[in-house]
């Protein structure tokens, strides 16, 4: 037994007021799809055969509400009851095969629509008055199997929008389908044609893509297929090919299993984290660039962490992600090793304290990361690694305790900077304030005396002379 989707009665309401003018209503695309494989859903699309001057018609009277932005593709938007409604014609849209940018026409039947759809599970339509499906393409037998497969043959569909390929990544991504092989060689025979879509739509697909309970089969499906090549080409850099004289790990196989564990210490309550995941899937960007083979076998990755922070920016500057997600990731990429300097403890307080405050407020998210990036199957090596981390949050939490963690700030304002040292707003206002600082990190808070005192030395090191000098 299919489950229907859930109807209405708004939307029963409407689907009437139709009929009786002698038109058809059908919810199409994802509301369907997801209904279909018992997935919640609150993303309803209607699909009709009345004319955009109809369906303005048919709603006059009724719709609290009707607005036409979107006409000019067939698309009429209207609320009733605090639903929100919109339907759009009957589509037979022809592309140009350059562009994305399909030339809008209209259509006279559903299944020509449906047919137009990007996979068989996003073409199937419900009739809402008559409470049938109508499914040309198979998509209940695909969701039954949970295979993607195109309408069309997959050139056909990738042809006229080369992005589709990059959504197919991003649904095996959401639903855990396998991709049909047909479209897996097309993919692989069509790659390029990616390169025709803007980078705003990849970055779109992408962060999909990683937001989905499957990412790692939408991540391994782009580097199958060539996909990743040319939207993130340091993913299959990073497949690096291991001698029988050099032996490490493999840092794709790796990254993805780090980026897995991510996934599971997230908040099981919130939305999946997009900046934690690009941070745990690009965590060793850098270490294709730096690896060096050492004398008796050894490999080593110097620094990686540091071009691995340029290469993200690089790379999420590209893809027009915006500024806080790509500093917020490089930075997390940069600190994602500081970790392993803490051996077994002998982090001074102020080290504890220059980790706090060098994460700021991404330390849960790099807490998250650097418990993420133990993969090894050494279990005696992984719960030592996984103590000596809980110790170190548990010093952060003492000292927290103890002192403003949260804000390490001087023990002295700019402004009473100035007053002490007698000096003008400027550029030694800023050294004196950074000095004070670093002093705050070293030593942890200082009562006022204190403060005053070891900023006049420093002063009278820098040939400042303050007023009561």
């Amino acid at each position: 037994m299919v489950e229907q989707p859930a109807i209405t009665p708004v939307v029963a309401e409407l689907a009437a007021r139709f009929a009786a003018e002698g038109k058809h209503l059908y919810l199409v695309g994802g509301s369907v799809r997801d209904a279909v494989l018992g997935r919640p859903t609150n993303d309803f699309d209607f699909t009709t055969d009345a004319r955009p001057a109809e369906i303005q018609q048919i709603l006059t009277g009724w719709a609290e509400a009707q607005w036409d932005t979107g006409i000019a593709f067939g698309t009429v938007g209207a609320s009733k009851k605090g639903e929100i409604l919109e339907i759009t014609t009957f589509r037979a849209d022809v592309y140009d095969g350059v562009t994305r940018n399909p030339e809008v026409t209209f259509g006279d039947s559903i299944d020509g629509d449906l047919a137009r759809r990007d996979f068989t599970v996003n073409a199937m339509a419900f009739d809402v008055a008559s409470r049938t499906f109508v499914d040309p393409t198979g998509g209940l037998q695909a969701a039954r199997d949970g295979v993607l497969d195109t309408p069309a043959t997959p050139q056909e569909s990738f042809g006229d929008d080369p992005l589709r390929m990059l959504r197919a990544a991003r649904f095996v991504s959401q639903l855990g389908f396998t991709a049909a092989p047909r479209v897996i060689e097309a993919m692989r025979s069509m790659a390029g044609e990616i390169a025709r879509i803007t980078p705003e739509r990849v970055q779109v697909e992408l962060s999909k893509l990683l937001c989905g309970a499957h990412p790692r089969r939408g991540i391994e499906l782009m580097v199958e297929t060539g996909l990743a090549d040319i939207v993130l080409p340091e993913l299959t850099a990073m497949k690096l090919e291991i001698d029988e004289h050099h032996q490490h790990k493999d840092v794709f196989d790796h990254s993805l299993v780090v980026l897995e564990q991510a996934i599971d210490l997230e908040d099981v309550d919130q939305s999946p984290d997009l900046v934690l995941r690009i941070a745990a899937l690009l965590h060793d960007i850098g270490k294709p660039a730096t690896r060096k083979f050492e004398p008796g076998g050894g490999v080593s990755f110097h620094h990686h962490e540091v071009v691995g922070a340029k290469m993200v920016r690089k790379r999420l500057r590209a893809l027009r992600y915006s500024k806080e997600i790509t500093e917020d990731v490089a930075k997390l990429v940069y600190l994602h090793l500081r970790f392993h300097g803490y051996g077994n403890g002998e982090w001074t307080d102020s080290a504890v304290r220059r980790y706090v405050t060098d994460a700021g407020h991404l330390l849960t998210r790099l807490h998250k990361l650097v418990r993420a990036d133990c993969t090894t199957r050494n279990k005696r090596k992984a719960n030592l690694l996984r103590r000596t981390y809980d110790s170190l949050e548990e010093r952060i939490a003492r000292i927290a305790a103890e002192e403003d963690l949260a804000r390490v700030r001087p023990d002295l304002d700019g402004n009473e900077i100035m007053k002490l040292l007698g000096l003008p707003p400027g550029p030694q206002v800023g050294a004196a304030w950074k000095f004070l600082k670093e002093l705050r990190l070293d030593r942890g808070p200082m009562d006022r005396d204190e403060a005053e005192a070891a900023l006049l030395d420093w002063a009278r090191e820098q040939g400042i002379t303050p007023p009561s000098a």
